[in-house]
């Protein structure tokens, strides 16, 4: 009879431990958020200084958690395999989700089949940067440089098939020289290489030259996007200098595994479109170089399908391959 007693009552004691589980709503504990790329690049800088905001209006910490290497696939493969919860996201860009999978089909996962879109949270224009100390002073000195030594000049990206990889070959095609690749596991790692003349060209974001090119030891050559950026109104863009339509930017968006409940997915929507909402992280992001977007998670989708679109024509026309 006691045995029967105590029996009854700890199968009483787990459906209650189990129905109090069940009735705790998302998010109960912290929220992990994989940036595939170094400390310091532009995806690092973005993904803290946004998730901080998010995270108060989410009401549980985001732990950034780097996870760098192979243009950005490697940190995107963690997130694919990770539990669908809620509790892994990653903050994605065009190198891991537009471009990437057109220019490398061996990448470990499914833009479409393994990632949930969440939101879209930025983009960035790109600056075309070469060493303060570089003879060329603009677009046409640049260029004419380059097609005086073929080959002699490099340039680094923060990896084969990421946005500064592309954007590189794109301004090679339209400017008609050629200049080397050096891949690089993010852009950070670029700038010790460009300050001894081993690198002499990087395409990047503003946000993380901008230091640099504050300090003199980068100088801007020109912007991609279509019109000036009003933080660097002396800075021409490429368009203007010759280069007719160059356009390129680069977006950030946060994913979920696929599977990932709707609960989960309309909350961590809801707490970033908040934050970029926020008039001090619109301010923060402006001095980053980037502009907030916000979406529903369909917009995203819809985004990043036209974006890979773009690329997909680019990269057929122009015959780029990873090298």
């Amino acid at each position: 009879m006691k045995r029967k007693y105590l029996n009854l009552v700890a199968c009483i004691s787990l459906a209650m431990v189990t129905g109090w589980a069940a009735a705790q709503s998302y998010p109960a504990k912290p929220v992990r958020l994989v940036v595939p790329f170094p400390p310091g690049g532009a995806t690092d800088i973005l993904a803290r200084a946004i998730s901080i905001k998010a995270a108060e209006h989410l009401g549980q910490p985001i732990v950034i958690d780097n996870r760098a290497g192979a243009g950005g696939t490697i940190g995107s493969a963690v997130v694919a395999k990770s539990p669908a919860d809620g509790y892994t996201l990653l903050i994605g860009t065009g190198s891991t989700h537009s471009i990437g999978p057109i220019i490398n089909p061996t990448i470990p996962y499914d833009v479409v089949r393994d990632f949930e879109p969440v939101v879209y949270v930025a983009k960035t224009a790109s600056v075309l940067v070469v060493p303060g100390n570089f003879p060329a002073k603009n677009l046409a000195e640049f260029i004419a440089l380059a097609k005086a030594k073929p080959g002699q000049l490099n340039y680094g990206s923060s990896g084969n098939g990421t946005n500064s990889h592309l954007s590189s070959e794109l301004f090679k095609a339209q400017a008609n020289v050629f200049i080397t690749h050096i891949p690089y596991r993010g852009t950070a790692l670029v700038f010790n290489d460009m300050m001894s003349g081993q690198v002499h060209m990087l395409m990047d974001n503003y946000v993380t030259s901008q230091a640099n090119i504050k300090e003199g030891r980068l100088r801007v050559i020109g912007v991609t996007s279509p019109e000036r950026l009003p933080f660097l109104p002396d800075a021409p863009t490429l368009s203007e200098q010759g280069l007719k339509g160059f356009d390129v930017s680069n977006w950030f968006g946060i994913y979920a595994p696929h599977g990932t409940p709707a609960e989960a997915i309309n909350k961590v929507n809801a707490a970033f479109n908040a934050a970029l909402q926020d008039p001090e992280m619109v301010k923060r992001l402006a001095f980053l170089g980037a502009t907030p977007t916000g979406s529903t998670p369909a917009q995203m989708g819809k985004m990043v399908a036209d974006d890979k679109t773009k690329w997909a024509t680019l990269i057929r026309d122009r015959k780029i391959v990873v090298n």
